[in-house]
């Protein structure tokens, strides 16, 4: 019988702390975004004060752009593997404020990148970078996998999906504070006069520090936050406990819960080993037990995620690129004018395209299903892109910039409604508890590993001096569109729906399969489990294991 604590969690009416928690778990992603998208527009202003002269044409290579935008999702990458194992072994608490004072201090670090010359203050930058990189990926499976035990079944989904949506925000706000510092800047600056390069060197620190301000604000919420009540229950076996800690933030019934405890007579708050929860085994993570039951789930959440980031990462670190110079027109600007304008357009694309698909990923992802809704924005992610890339030079270059820039801004909303913030909720929902965070640790590396890919890819398919001739768009735009359609079919293939089942019954299911001998390699298993099963298994009540 499934744990009477589990129970009221996945039965609880949404309360105040479920909001509290979006803010606290949400601020992590919003610092994220802020701190990833803002390189690109930074990036403007340190090419006028490193590379001045005629020859540069004040202009950051763009293998620079990449490395410095490669080195943080490298980061991204060991962070979310420690931190998410991390999570598992000491807990989520003890190791989520860790993650966020990382992130802090870094983000103030790179405001204080060493050195006048530009090989020390791009190497001390990087570092930084690379730092703050690992407290960001650290956040990820940590604010997913606390959100995801606190939520209720019915509405885990939109919770989760809020999380993810202050990423949206948080590049908003980069592109925001980028507009304000510039403005401010250009006008103290005398403007028409030639800004000095000391101002503009402070300018980009004081944004990139900036990025410190909301994390640092949520460091006591952290602190007080207690452990979540799933993995005080199951993998601390203290369910006393954990019915304490629920109490501390929710307003659950909590008379039902001790009814299936035994307590020891010398400590009655202390269950005895009968009323503890037990796994069916102590299987190992990456054991052939542990393959056998979530070997599919961690295969199909690792290659959604790695598929999905190599388009959104692309797409949003080469905007200028995209945009070419026909749409972003930067001759005779100086440097403030041309990341203003650089972050106009992207602040434009997060208010019209981004945080509505983030929006609507909210609204519709405990009704549509998240199988749905990945397999709707992967294939139209596609379409999209390959309705800009293919007639790029033989359409858009002769026609209304308006039609071009509403596509693009289409390939935006469904990404985030859609992959962008399914990849981020399936993980935290189909792992047992004890490994949860882990896998989805496992699953985000994957998806920032693609990143990486098409961050260099993208760099390796344009040439150079795209800020002066233009770049060949067609063949990087085209190879995004493909990996948007393998995201498409591999979706239907492997990804089972989680929608509207608790995470015990999730896991339960992953039992069944493995008991059952039919292996993870069989289409026709994918869609049995994705139709059938959870009907059959809506009444029954199971325990983590």
């Amino acid at each position: 019988m499934a744990l009477k604590v589990l129970s009221s969690l996945d039965t609880a009416k949404i309360q105040y702390y479920h909001f509290k928690a979006i803010i606290i778990a949400g601020m992590g992603l919003f610092t994220d975004a802020y701190d990833l998208f803002c390189i690109p527009l930074i990036m403007k202003l340190i090419g006028s004060v490193y590379y001045a002269g005629p020859a540069r044409d004040q202009q950051v290579p763009a293998l620079v752009t990449s490395a410095m935008g490669a080195i943080a999702l490298l980061g991204t990458v060991i962070g979310q593997l420690v931190f998410g194992r991390l999570g598992d072994l000491l807990g989520r608490r003890k190791v989520y404020v860790f993650a966020l004072l990382i992130m802090v201090f870094s983000s103030v670090g790179c405001g204080f990148s060493m050195g006048r010359g530009r090989t020390c203050v791009l190497l001390s930058l990087g570092l930084f970078r690379f730092s703050l990189g690992i407290g960001i990926g650290g956040d990820y499976p940590l604010s997913a996998t606390i959100m995801s035990e606190f939520a209720n079944k019915r509405t885990r989904g939109g919770f989760i999906a809020a999380v993810f949506s202050m990423q949206g925000f948080g590049i908003l706000a980069s592109s925001t504070v980028t507009m304000v510092v510039c403005a401010v800047f250009n006008s103290a600056s005398g403007y028409p006069k030639k800004p000095s390069p000391e101002m503009v060197d402070l300018a980009w620190r004081l944004i990139l520090m900036m990025g410190a301000i909301p994390a640092g604000l949520t460091c006591y919420w952290r602190m007080m936050m207690p452990e979540t009540p799933r993995y005080t229950a199951l993998v601390e076996k203290n369910v006393a406990q954990a019915a304490k800690d629920m109490r501390k933030v929710l307003r659950v019934p909590m008379s039902p819960i001790p009814e299936d405890q035994e307590y020891d007579e010398k400590d009655p708050m202390t269950p005895t080993a009968s009323a503890n929860p037990a796994s069916s085994s102590d299987y190992p993570l990456l054991s052939k037990e542990f393959l056998a039951r979530h070997g599919r789930d961690l295969f199909s959440c690792a290659l959604a995620w790695f598929l999905v980031d190599v388009v959104f990462y692309s797409n949003n670190f080469f905007q200028s690129q995209i945009y070419g110079p026909q749409y972003l027109p930067l001759h005779n600007k100086n440097a403030y004018e041309e990341a203003f304008h650089v972050a106009k357009l992207q602040a434009i694309l997060a208010i019209c395209s981004a945080i509505p698909g983030y929006f609507a990923a909210v609204f519709f992802i405990d009704r549509i299903g998240r199988v749905r809704i990945q397999i709707g924005g992967f294939f139209f992610m596609a379409i999209v892109l390959f309705a800009i890339g293919i007639p790029y030079y033989s359409y858009w270059d002769r026609h209304a910039k308006a039609g071009f820039m509403f596509l693009y801004a289409l390939t935006f909303f469904f990404s985030n409604f859609g992959p962008n913030t399914t990849t981020f909720i399936v993980p935290a929902e189909l792992f047992p508890a004890r490994f949860r965070s882990t896998c989805h640790g496992i699953s985000g590396a994957a998806g920032k590993l693609g990143a990486i890919v098409g961050v260099v890819a993208f760099q390796w398919a344009s040439p150079d001096n795209y800020h002066q001739q233009g770049i060949r768009m067609t063949v990087p735009l085209v190879l995004l569109g493909l990996a948007s359609l393998v995201g498409c079919v591999t979706t239907y293939l492997f990804t089972r729906e989680t929608m509207g089942r608790s995470l015990e019954e999730n896991e339960n299911e992953d039992q069944a399969t493995s008991e059952s001998g039919t292996g993870w390699g069989l289409v026709r298993h994918f869609s049995f489990t994705r139709c059938s099963l959870p009907k059959l298994c809506a009444n029954n009540e199971v325990a983590d294991g």
